[in-house]
């Protein structure tokens, strides 16, 4: 009962010794209390119940019992660290067990040795009670020990006869009530699908297996350690080492097991390393060997050994007595079968190449170089780079490109396993050092068409195809709308007393973590080949007049790669470092910029904009040509207003996560009817003016050449037939009314009236606002929609980007809800502050609005990057949609917007506050 029902079984253990049982019982109730501690409490206290169960087994005179009890006594002395004394404890028990009560010394001997990393032990134990406990019918402890073998078999990395005893042993706890033995084997499912590579499957596996383990009241330290490493394998570093660094304060907090807080601090110190702060990770694992030595632990100590000499160089430490050390961490995890081998390897061979000493070098990447042919993707990388360094000290740049090209391939592959757009751009921070290898010697070699190619081999590959498309998962998306009130309901409470509210933030953050675990879990498609990159069809696609600036980083210098008239040219340009500090003040500026009486601050920014330029753009500046420019950034610089920068001011610009991205939008074809959307949300201190205005001149049905305004207030619904209806919305959600199928309505002129019209169809917009602008309506407008003019407040979440989101009348619309879209708009306008925020992650990925619309079939976007002023925004957008209207691009109607813009601070900030992306 005490893993079936622990709080039972204890209460159970606790009546029974205050009713004087015999030493024989009360043995039985003391261990079982010990087991309780031992797992669920205190380990001191689990100690002295199961030292006084022995001395009562032995009074009982009964040696079946004296065993058993020593082999629980055992498990618990390794756990609190006194690995000798368990070990002894053990002796005694096989000694003194027999039959069937010593295959179960034995299978509990076999974890011990698990735990204590000495799988050759543990597999001959467990082979040696298996047999005992099936023949004994013992179906329980059948179902433990072929899952011990199984978890021990993946420690090795086997996993296919990991997988075939986690089979046998799922079907035998089918027929058990055995609750807490259900859930180990679900989160044992989670730790092989880990194995083979199913990161979404065992993110999925391992919060079944929490859900279970908490109805249960279970302390879940084990699996927080699997999830760990899952999410470090997920690019969630940084969030791996918050539930380890929680765990481990959590555990001492009760007293906890020794050896689980070891393990705790292991995890933490690789998850440290990974999120780029070695000076944590160098103190955990520090700790980490220390507590592993004592504990006689050798397999885990040197594991952490190795993460301790990665923490240490990555805080400049490389001493030559550093690559003896991880040469002796990798033969000792070679000699262990660990599959962390060829890490510590191409630690080796790193550190000694960084000496300049190549013949060590070669003999360590060699040995870690072997790794590239089989076994799970991210020991495939290792090996490939391993290769490549390999290939760049012997001075082979194709031998370079080609392991460059190899190993992202396989990245590429694993990537696209996962469904979620979050883990597809944090997993491409694994191939990061072999896209940089790949540059460095384009650089040397290939000139600057191979240098562009490579720069774009590695760059916002997220957008290179659409996410997994959430499932119709009703507890998704019954979460989604409780989120969408709790969130509405906080802001409520914010904007009218300005009080924290502290229940309703929990509740979000809770349901905000449901949302994200659900849609972590998604798979993704079979993997594909993509298109690939060609520097030809982006030479022909610019012609003579376009220019492309492709913005490149090596060694922290930006290169500049300028494509157009049929050639890529590079220039070097100055410090990344350098124009993200200047990046960071123009920011500034542009936020004081926003509030009247900040004029003197317009000289300064100005001069910013001139220093940002000569760091971005350097001599490149001159070469620009007159006609439009596309500008591909790094990710690091997203939040450059480029329209700032004099060379780019006047000009016709857009913006672009990459090269091929900008190609994709240039091939996008608008969808058939021309529908356009106009939504309206809450709060905004314009009160969203240019929406009405917009609406007005969009017009309701009238005679050819004139527009006549249409109503507008709070709660109108102007349908494609031009009428203003307040009907609500039907229980699913679909708006009760049959305007959609009769397709819109057309008017004739362009919208606004006056000089110029036009005698050509121009279809009149649907307008949501006040109660009509909530999340499902706003969702089915935009689906397929020409153009789409949203005026809601925008949020950026820098901690979690994919609940960036703007506001809505019934609470946010989140890039999760985008993301459910068939087809976003193809030209979209977001017209408020922050809508073109980022959050840099991965190698050189983006995530954010802007990025969520781009792969879902959006071929242009206009958004903001800094907070604005919204009256001055008003004028930007109805002068923008007038060069809309007259046929211009986004890019050529912002330029002619901004440039009729008054000449004020105000203004003048706003409109370099503003950017296009795509190529619509």
């Amino acid at each position: 009962m005490v893993f079936a029902a622990p709080n039972e079984a204890l209460a159970r253990a606790e009546e029974l010794l205050a009713a004087d049982p015999s030493p024989l019982h009360a043995s039985v109730a003391h261990q079982v209390i010990g087991i309780w501690q031992r797992d669920f409490g205190d380990t001191r206290l689990a100690l002295a119940h199961l030292r006084r169960a022995r001395d009562l087994a032995s009074r009982a005179d009964s040696p079946e019992r004296e065993a058993d009890v020593l082999a629980t006594l055992g498990v618990a002395l390794v756990h609190s660290g006194r690995t000798r004394e368990g070990l002894a404890a053990f002796e005694r028990g096989v000694a003194r067990g027999t039959g069937h009560t010593r295959a179960r010394v034995l299978f509990r001997r076999a974890y011990v040795w698990w735990v204590l990393g000495r799988h050759g032990e543990a597999l001959e134990d467990v082979r040696r009670a298996i047999p005992v406990l099936r023949q004994a019918d013992d179906v329980i402890w059948t179902a433990r020990a072929l899952t011990l073998r199984a978890t021990v078999h993946l420690a090795l990395g086997s996993v296919e006869r990991a997988d075939a005893d986690f089979t046998a042993a799922e079907r035998l706890w089918d027929t058990t009530g055995q609750e807490h033995d259900k859930a180990d084997a679900v989160e044992s499912r989670g730790l092989a699908a880990f194995r083979s590579g199913d990161v979404p499957a065992a993110l999925r596996l391992l919060d079944e297996a929490e859900e279970r383990y908490a109805k249960l009241g279970t302390p879940t330290f084990m699996l927080t350690i699997r999830r760990c490493e899952v999410l470090m394998a997920a690019g969630l570093a940084t969030e791996a080492l918050a539930e380890a660094d929680a765990a481990t304060a959590a555990l001492d907090g009760i007293g906890g097991q020794s050896t689980r807080r070891a393990e705790l601090l292991l995890v933490a110190a690789r998850a440290a390393r990974l999120a780029g702060e070695p000076r944590t990770s160098l103190a955990r694992a520090a700790l980490a060997v220390r507590l592993f030595a004592g504990q006689r632990r050798t397999w885990y100590e040197t594991h952490a050994r190795l993460v301790l000499l990665e923490a240490r160089v990555a805080t400049g430490r490389g001493a030559g007595r550093l690559v003896a050390d991880a040469a002796a961490v990798a033969e000792r995890l070679a000699a262990f079968g660990a599959p962390a081998a060829p890490e510590a390897s191409l630690l080796a061979g790193r550190i000694a190449l960084g000496l300049g000493w190549t013949a060590d070098a070669e003999r360590h990447l060699a040995v870690a170089a072997r790794s590239r042919h089989g076994g799970p993707p991210l020991a495939r990388m290792t090996g490939w780079a391993a290769q490549a360094l390999r290939a760049r000290a012997a001075g082979s740049a194709r031998g370079v490109l080609e392991a460059c090209r190899r190993g992202l391939d396989v990245l590429d592959d694993h990537r696209m396993t996962l469904g979620a757009s979050e883990l597809r751009a944090r997993a491409t921070a694994q191939g990061a050092e072999l896209a940089a290898l790949a540059q460095e010697a384009s650089l040397v070699s290939g000139g600057p068409r191979r240098l562009l190619v490579w720069s774009e081999r590695w760059r916002a590959t997220v957008l290179t195809a659409p996410p997994t498309r959430p499932p119709a998962d009703p507890a998704l998306l019954s979460g989604m709308t409780a989120f969408r009130e709790i969130a509405a309901r906080a802001e409520e409470a914010r904007t009218d007393g300005g009080r924290p509210v502290p229940a309703l933030e929990r509740e979000q953050r809770r349901l905000e973590r449901e949302i994200r675990s659900r849609t972590l879990h998604m798979r993704g498609g079979a993997p594909g080949d993509g298109d690939r990159f060609d520097v030809g069809r982006l030479l022909r696609r610019l012609g003579d007049d376009v220019r492309l600036v492709e913005l490149a980083v090596l060694d922290g210098r930006v290169h500049v790669l300028l494509c157009g008239q049929g050639r890529v040219r590079r220039f070097e340009a100055g410090l990344l470092a350098e124009a993200e500090r200047e990046a960071e003040h123009v920011q500034a500026g542009l936020r004081r910029l926003a509030h009247p009486g900040a004029e003197a601050r317009l000289p300064l920014v100005e001069a910013a904009g001139a220093r940002l330029q000569e760091l971005l753009l350097g001599p490149a500046a001159a070469h620009l040509g007159s006609g439009p420019v596309v500008v591909v950034p790094p990710g690091r610089l997203h939040r450059v207003p480029w329209a700032l920068l004099p060379a780019l001011r006047e000009r016709v610009l857009s913006v672009s996560p990459s090269a091929s991205s900008w190609l994709r939008a240039s091939d996008t074809a608008p969808p058939p009817g021309g529908r356009q959307v106009l939504v309206r949300g809450p709060g905004l201190a314009s009160g969203g003016a240019e929406v009405t205005e917009l609406a007005e001149r969009y017009g309701a049905a009238g005679a050819p050449g004139r527009a006549t305004p249409g109503a507008s207030g709070t709660g109108a619904y102007r349908g494609p037939e031009g009428r203003t209806d307040g009907t609500p919305d039907r229980a699913d959600g679909s708006p009760d009314r049959t305007d959609r199928a009769l397709g819109p309505a057309i008017g004739y002129g362009v919208p606004g009236g006056g000089a110029g019209a036009l005698d050509r169809p121009v279809p009149r917009p649907t307008v949501l606002e006040g109660d009509a602008a909530r999340v499902p309506r706003v969702l089915r407008e935009l689906d397929g929609a020409a153009l789409a003019h949203i005026a809601a407040h925008g949020t950026f979440r820098a901690d979690s980007p994919l609940f960036s989101s703007l506001r809505m009348t019934d609470g946010p619309l989140i890039v999760h809800d985008l993301e459910r879209l068939d087809r976003s708009p193809y030209r979209i306008i977001l017209s408020c502050c922050d809508t073109a925020r980022f959050a840099s992650v991965g190698a050189d990925e983006l995530l954010g609005l802007v990025t969520a619309l781009l792969p879902l079939g959006t071929a242009g976007v206009v958004a903001c990057s800094a907070p604005v002023n919204d009256a001055a925004v008003v004028p930007l957008m109805l002068t923008l949609h007038k060069g809309l209207d007259a046929g211009l691009s986004l890019a050529e109607a912002l330029r002619d917007a901004r440039a009729a813009l008054p000449g004020d601070a105000v203004h003048q900030a706003t409109g370099w506050a503003f950017s296009a992306f795509g190529a619509a």
